[in-house]
């Protein structure tokens, strides 16, 4: 391959490194109006009465908007394919505030001052509800977070608004509570992940106008395009073809952004004023009422054999969903699917509440799901491993998926392309794991140790998600790639337009790429769950197919021969009549009265095959201040073929330090009035270059048959294995069992003084 698996550099390299105005608020117009939210400071309120008339007296103002204002019809702000699964419980704007933060009412003025001082004299008369914070005790409480009556759900997920459940279920396969019984060994443990924050660099942000043709336009930061356009009209009500959406350069959003946060309003303001207007979320606000990972309490039970069989593993996850229900049943589901079937029990169980609670309403974050259960399920393995004596890597050499299986439960897959075993064995060998296991004392009062984790994660959502793509042959003989899926930075730009290339046997060059744009863009789900390589891909893959066979029959025609006699090069079209060039052709194709040289053709997939990694962290603990220093992290993935090697490492390098934070440092808290203190990248601490040594990367290849060149997903595998493999190595070196994160210096040195 001359293309695929090569390390190109990147289609937009060149403006971002140079700051060329490729970001949302580099194109908002500049007569924008400004629009801002006045946020309840309660967690459950009533709002009684709200007196705008101070505010509008303020000059430069235009318009303050309140509850009366908005349509009163539900939805979901997830960005997911219709019906969504997520409950419709949102309105633009609502009297009962569920959270700190809600929206009470869209202040917009003609600059930012103005709006500033109006926000200060709106004067809003509240009734101060008992809030429900603890989701622990959310199911079934008299506090019912929406009693409203045209709350709904689409999809039979389990939800009941009045037992404040947004989705419940429970999946087996085998007699568990038997096959629990007949083991040697069982660890029956609960793993508490607290919500953290995606701290992306660019913060929500949109803006909106009016076209000549009397359309509303969204420019957003997003990475789900299409579903804006349905959610949006929907919030609105109004048709969907009043709506056109396009995406900019994204400054990063790593799930925070398949969740429309920003949108509604700048959408609500031009289509009520007909003016273009545009919302930035400070930072502060993207910190506390955004769309963060699902805080969660996992209790794992796992049953084994004395010479480290496992036999059965039963997982019951409970998840905090906050105020309101995107991805709340979507995302549960991962953490049973992508944790239970890396092991292949003989029986399992996996079953699920999620809760509607009085807090910042949780979303869509790198790893969905799969991050929290596998730090549960990994840590329980490790247990295990403790309990009977045995080498944790061992007793993942024995237990662990091959290739070949059929994953009972993982939908009932087939795992028809796995590296797993050579990933663990290479990071053992990159580790030095046989002469530091479990630890090594390096000074007197610090210890240097080691722990493992493995993960498996999907490639997009099998019979769900769908990616398009449209080739075009240009005059002058370059080509045009078309897509709806958004790069958001990973490159997908870049690695779609090397699978072009090495269809259309040309340099990646000789390719111009753009999109998302609703109105001329093919369809695509959007770029999520780990979908665009491997389902966009393929799409690519078929249209390059559909356009060489136009191609190849334009040639023959032109050199008066049949399609089995030419041969293309890329360049030139030869047969024994002649030779034709792609210049050439790409004139005659313009010229010629028939069927243009173009082609689009979309993708979607029955199945969803796994990526697979391996984890080992090296950590070193001074065990008189329960200081963790990470070393080195080492980290192999099975991702199929690599399609562009340069963006697969720095995938998984980022990757890796997100999870390497949420196991040290990432940590959501609330206050007992529901208010979030982590709102500042002062107060959430995230890890920089300083808080650890080295992550070394390899990469062990699969061919996967039902991807693009033999390509599987890479974009949210790389944040799982830190968890559970750092946790285990604290362990290693102090004795004390983190079984909540994140692992702070307190906790670690809490649990050696009690212990």
């Amino acid at each position: 391959m001359k293309s695929v698996n090569e390390p190109v550099r990147k289609k937009d390299a060149m403006a971002l490194v140079t700051g060329k105005p490729v970001y949302m608020d580099d194109i908002a117009p500049k007569d924008c109006l400004v629009i801002k939210l006045l946020r309840s400071p309660y967690a459950r309120a009533i709002i009684k009465n709200i007196d705008i008339s101070p505010a509008m007296k303020v000059e430069k103002m235009t318009a303050v908007f309140t509850y009366e204002d908005v349509p009163q019809k539900r939805y979901t702000n997830a960005g997911q394919t219709y019906p969504e699964p997520s409950p419709y419980d949102r309105l633009i704007l609502d009297r009962l505030l569920r959270c700190v933060g809600d929206p009470v009412a869209i202040v917009v003025g003609e600059n930012e001052k103005a709006v500033d001082k109006a926000m200060r004299l709106i004067k809003v008369e509240y009734e101060v509800l008992e809030p429900l914070l603890d989701f622990t005790k959310a199911k079934d409480s008299p506090i019912i977070i929406h009693p409203e009556d045209n709350w709904k759900v689409l999809c039979e997920v389990g939800a009941d608004n009045r037992r404040n459940l947004v989705s419940t279920g429970v999946e087996q396969g085998g007699d568990v509570d038997r096959v629990l019984k007949e083991c040697d060994v069982v660890v029956d443990e609960v793993y508490h992940t607290k919500a953290v924050q995606q701290t992306m660099m660019e913060t929500f942000r949109t803006f909106a106008y009016m076209d000549a043709f009397g359309r509303l336009n969204i420019v957003s930061s997003t990475q789900i395009a299409f579903h804006v356009r349905r959610v949006v009209a929907n919030a609105l009500d109004i048709p969907k073809s009043k709506i056109r959406v396009t995406k900019p350069r994204i400054g990063g959003g790593f799930g925070a952004k398949q969740t429309a946060v920003s949108e509604f309003y700048p959408a609500f303001v031009t289509w009520k004023t007909g003016r273009p207007s545009k919302i930035i979320y400070s930072r502060k606000e993207t910190q506390t009422i955004s769309s963060p990972r699902h805080e969660m309490s996992i209790r794992v039970r796992l049953g084994a054999m004395k010479n480290g069989k496992i036999r059965a593993i039963d997982v019951y996850t409970l998840s905090n969903q906050g105020a309101y229900g995107e991805h709340g049943p979507t995302t549960v589901g991962l953490t049973g699917h992508k944790s239970i079937p890396i092991y292949d029990p003989e029986a399992f169980r996996f079953s699920y509440d999620v809760v509607y609670t009085n807090t910042m309403a949780a979303g869509a974050y790198r790893g969905y799901g799969a991050t929290q259960g596998q730090f549960a399920v990994e840590s329980a393995v490790n247990e295990l491993a403790h309990k009977i004596g045995l080498d944790p890597v061992k007793i993942r050499e024995m237990n662990m998926l091959k290739e070949g299986k059929t994953m009972p439960a993982y939908y009932d897959e087939p795992n028809n392309a796995c590296a797993l075993d050579r990933c663990l064995k290479r990071a053992k060998e990159m580790s030095g794991w046989d002469g530091k296991y479990p630890c090594v004392k390096v000074g007197k009062n610090r210890v240097r140790a080691l722990g493992v984790a493995l993960s498996m994660q999907g490639s997009g959502i099998s019979n769900v998600d769908e990616g398009s793509a449209t080739v075009k042959l240009n005059e002058g003989g370059f080509y045009s790639l078309a897509i709806g899926a958004a790069d958001m930075g990973t490159g997908c730009d870049t690695i779609l337009s090397q699978m072009m290339a090495e269809c259309m046997s040309c340099s990646v060059d000789d390719i111009t790429v753009f999109g998302p744009d609703t109105d001329v863009s093919p369809y695509d789900s959007g770029s999520y769950a780990s979908s665009t390589t491997y389902i966009t891909g393929m799409a690519v893959v078929k249209a390059c197919d559909e356009l060489k066979k136009k191609m190849y029959a334009l040639a023959a025609k032109s050199l008066c021969t049949t399609e089995d006699k030419v041969e293309f090069d890329g360049k030139n079209f030869r047969s024994q009549k002649g030779t034709l060039s792609l210049e050439e052709l790409s004139y005659i194709n313009t010229d010629n009265a028939g069927d243009l040289l173009y082609a689009t053709c979309s993708h979607v997939s029955p199945v969803s095959p796994p990526p697979f990694a391996a984890g080992i962290a090296e950590i070193e603990a001074d065990i008189e201040t329960g200081k963790i220093d990470l070393l080195n992290f080492y980290a192999v993935f099975d991702c199929g073929t690599v399609i562009n090697t340069n963006l697969a490492r720095v995938q998984a390098e980022g990757g890796l330090l997100q999870g390497i934070g949420m196991a040290l440092f990432e940590d959501i808290q609330h206050g007992k009035d529901g208010r979030d203190y982590s709102n500042s990248l002062m107060q959430y601490k995230i890890p920089t270059r300083t808080d650890f040594g080295n992550i070394q990367v390899a990469f062990e290849s699969s061919y996967e048959p039902t991807g693009p060149f033999g390509a599987k997903s890479i974009g949210e595998i790389v944040i799982n294995t830190p968890l559970a493999s750092i946790a285990d190595a604290i362990y290693n070196a102090t004795g004390v069992r983190i079984r909540e994160l994140p692992a702070t210096p307190e906790k670690v040195l809490m649990g050696m003084l009690e212990k």
